[in-house]
Protein backbone atom coordinates (compact mmCIF):
# COMPACT_ATOMS: atom_id res chain seq x y z
CA UNK A 1 0.00 0.00 0.00
CA UNK A 2 1.35 3.42 -0.97
CA UNK A 3 0.21 6.48 0.96
CA UNK A 4 0.93 9.64 -1.05
CA UNK A 5 0.76 13.30 -0.11
CA UNK A 6 -1.20 14.97 -2.89
CA UNK A 7 -2.19 18.55 -3.66
CA UNK A 8 -4.29 20.47 -6.15
CA UNK A 9 -3.69 23.88 -7.77
CA UNK A 10 -5.88 25.52 -5.09
CA UNK A 11 -3.34 24.45 -2.46
CA UNK A 12 -5.45 21.77 -0.77
CA UNK A 13 -3.27 19.01 0.65
CA UNK A 14 -4.63 15.51 1.18
CA UNK A 15 -3.58 11.87 1.33
CA UNK A 16 -4.23 9.23 -1.28
CA UNK A 17 -3.91 5.48 -0.69
CA UNK A 18 -3.02 3.33 -3.67
CA UNK A 19 -2.05 -0.29 -4.24
CA UNK A 20 1.11 0.78 -6.10
CA UNK A 21 2.72 3.64 -8.02
CA UNK A 22 1.28 2.14 -11.23
CA UNK A 23 -2.18 2.15 -9.67
CA UNK A 24 -1.78 5.84 -8.76
CA UNK A 25 -0.59 6.75 -12.27
CA UNK A 26 -3.40 4.75 -13.88
CA UNK A 27 -6.07 6.46 -11.76
CA UNK A 28 -4.45 9.86 -12.33
CA UNK A 29 -4.50 9.42 -16.13
CA UNK A 30 -8.19 8.45 -16.02
CA UNK A 31 -8.86 11.53 -13.83
CA UNK A 32 -10.20 9.36 -11.01
CA UNK A 33 -8.03 11.11 -8.43
CA UNK A 34 -9.75 14.32 -7.32
CA UNK A 35 -9.21 16.82 -4.56
CA UNK A 36 -11.82 16.05 -1.88
CA UNK A 37 -12.14 19.78 -1.14
CA UNK A 38 -12.72 21.28 -4.60
CA UNK A 39 -13.08 18.29 -6.93
CA UNK A 40 -10.15 19.34 -9.16
CA UNK A 41 -8.55 16.37 -10.94
CA UNK A 42 -5.32 18.30 -11.69
CA UNK A 43 -3.64 16.55 -8.75
CA UNK A 44 0.10 16.19 -8.22
CA UNK A 45 2.27 14.38 -5.70
CA UNK A 46 4.13 16.34 -3.07
CA UNK A 47 7.57 15.34 -1.95
CA UNK A 48 7.17 13.07 1.03
CA UNK A 49 9.19 10.68 3.07
CA UNK A 50 8.18 7.71 5.16
CA UNK A 51 7.08 8.88 8.58
CA UNK A 52 8.08 6.90 11.61
CA UNK A 53 6.43 8.09 14.79
CA UNK A 54 8.65 6.83 17.55
CA UNK A 55 7.31 9.25 20.15
CA UNK A 56 10.51 11.27 20.56
CA UNK A 57 11.06 14.77 19.22
CA UNK A 58 14.30 15.29 17.28
CA UNK A 59 16.73 17.63 19.00
CA UNK A 60 16.66 21.16 17.65
CA UNK A 61 19.96 22.27 16.20
CA UNK A 62 20.61 25.97 15.72
CA UNK A 63 21.33 27.15 12.19
CA UNK A 64 24.82 28.61 12.01
CA UNK A 65 25.66 30.85 9.10
CA UNK A 66 29.10 30.27 7.67
CA UNK A 67 30.76 32.26 4.90
CA UNK A 68 30.14 29.35 2.50
CA UNK A 69 26.43 29.15 3.26
CA UNK A 70 25.97 32.91 3.54
CA UNK A 71 27.09 33.47 -0.05
CA UNK A 72 25.19 30.53 -1.53
CA UNK A 73 22.08 31.59 -3.44
CA UNK A 74 18.79 30.63 -1.89
CA UNK A 75 16.92 27.88 -3.68
CA UNK A 76 13.16 28.38 -3.59
CA UNK A 77 11.17 25.43 -2.28
CA UNK A 78 8.72 23.77 -4.65
CA UNK A 79 6.02 23.85 -1.97
CA UNK A 80 6.29 25.82 1.24
CA UNK A 81 6.88 23.66 4.27
CA UNK A 82 4.61 24.22 7.23
CA UNK A 83 4.99 23.10 10.80
CA UNK A 84 3.46 19.84 11.93
CA UNK A 85 1.07 21.82 14.14
CA UNK A 86 -0.04 24.03 11.24
CA UNK A 87 -0.46 20.99 8.98
CA UNK A 88 -2.54 19.21 11.62
CA UNK A 89 -4.69 22.33 12.01
CA UNK A 90 -5.16 22.58 8.23
CA UNK A 91 -6.12 18.92 8.01
CA UNK A 92 -8.63 19.26 10.87
CA UNK A 93 -10.20 22.26 9.11
CA UNK A 94 -10.43 20.27 5.86
CA UNK A 95 -12.06 17.35 7.70
CA UNK A 96 -14.55 19.73 9.36
CA UNK A 97 -15.36 21.33 6.00
CA UNK A 98 -15.94 17.94 4.37
CA UNK A 99 -18.20 16.85 7.26
CA UNK A 100 -20.17 20.10 6.96
CA UNK A 101 -20.42 19.69 3.16
CA UNK A 102 -21.75 16.15 3.58
CA UNK A 103 -24.31 17.38 6.11
CA UNK A 104 -25.47 20.08 3.67
CA UNK A 105 -25.78 17.48 0.89
CA UNK A 106 -27.70 15.07 3.15
CA UNK A 107 -30.15 17.76 4.31
CA UNK A 108 -30.93 19.46 1.00
CA UNK A 109 -32.62 18.41 -2.19
CA UNK A 110 -30.49 18.64 -5.35
CA UNK A 111 -32.56 20.43 -8.00
CA UNK A 112 -29.64 20.66 -10.42
CA UNK A 113 -29.82 23.29 -13.16
CA UNK A 114 -33.36 24.26 -12.10
CA UNK A 115 -32.10 25.97 -8.92
CA UNK A 116 -33.22 29.52 -9.81
CA UNK A 117 -36.64 28.35 -11.03
CA UNK A 118 -37.24 26.21 -7.93
CA UNK A 119 -35.96 28.93 -5.56
CA UNK A 120 -38.50 31.35 -7.05
CA UNK A 121 -41.32 28.80 -6.77
CA UNK A 122 -40.51 28.30 -3.08
CA UNK A 123 -40.13 32.04 -2.43
CA UNK A 124 -43.46 32.90 -4.04
CA UNK A 125 -45.31 30.04 -2.30
CA UNK A 126 -45.96 27.99 -5.46
CA UNK A 127 -44.42 24.87 -3.90
CA UNK A 128 -43.61 23.62 -0.41
CA UNK A 129 -40.76 25.28 1.46
CA UNK A 130 -37.68 23.08 1.73
CA UNK A 131 -33.90 23.29 1.65
CA UNK A 132 -32.55 22.96 -1.90
CA UNK A 133 -29.20 23.07 -3.67
CA UNK A 134 -28.25 23.22 -7.32
CA UNK A 135 -26.48 25.24 -9.99
CA UNK A 136 -27.24 28.62 -11.47
CA UNK A 137 -25.37 31.30 -13.36
CA UNK A 138 -23.86 34.32 -11.57
CA UNK A 139 -26.39 36.53 -13.41
CA UNK A 140 -29.32 34.43 -12.18
CA UNK A 141 -27.90 34.42 -8.63
CA UNK A 142 -27.78 38.23 -8.62
CA UNK A 143 -31.36 38.39 -9.93
CA UNK A 144 -32.51 36.05 -7.16
CA UNK A 145 -30.86 38.24 -4.52
CA UNK A 146 -32.39 41.39 -6.06
CA UNK A 147 -35.82 39.72 -5.74
CA UNK A 148 -35.12 39.20 -2.02
CA UNK A 149 -34.57 35.47 -2.35
CA UNK A 150 -31.91 34.36 0.13
CA UNK A 151 -29.23 32.20 -1.46
CA UNK A 152 -25.79 31.12 -0.38
CA UNK A 153 -23.13 30.25 -2.96
CA UNK A 154 -21.48 26.94 -2.08
CA UNK A 155 -18.67 25.04 -3.72
CA UNK A 156 -19.50 21.46 -2.89
CA UNK A 157 -17.11 18.84 -4.24
CA UNK A 158 -18.68 16.13 -6.38
CA UNK A 159 -17.68 13.61 -3.72
CA UNK A 160 -20.42 14.99 -1.43
CA UNK A 161 -23.10 15.74 -3.99
CA UNK A 162 -21.92 18.96 -5.60
CA UNK A 163 -21.10 19.70 -9.20
CA UNK A 164 -18.88 22.71 -8.83
CA UNK A 165 -20.54 26.03 -8.02
CA UNK A 166 -23.75 25.36 -6.13
CA UNK A 167 -26.29 27.50 -4.44
CA UNK A 168 -28.45 26.76 -1.45
CA UNK A 169 -31.75 28.13 -0.25
CA UNK A 170 -33.06 27.45 3.22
Amino acid sequence: MKVLDLHCPAGHVFEGWFASEDDFQNQLQRQLVQCPMCGDSDVTKRLSAPRLNLGAQPPKTPQVSTPATASAPAVPAVTPEISAEARAHLQSMQVAWMQWSRKVAENTEDVGQKFAEEARRIHYGETEERAIRGQTSPKEAIELMEEGIGILPLALPEAVGGEGGSGSLQ
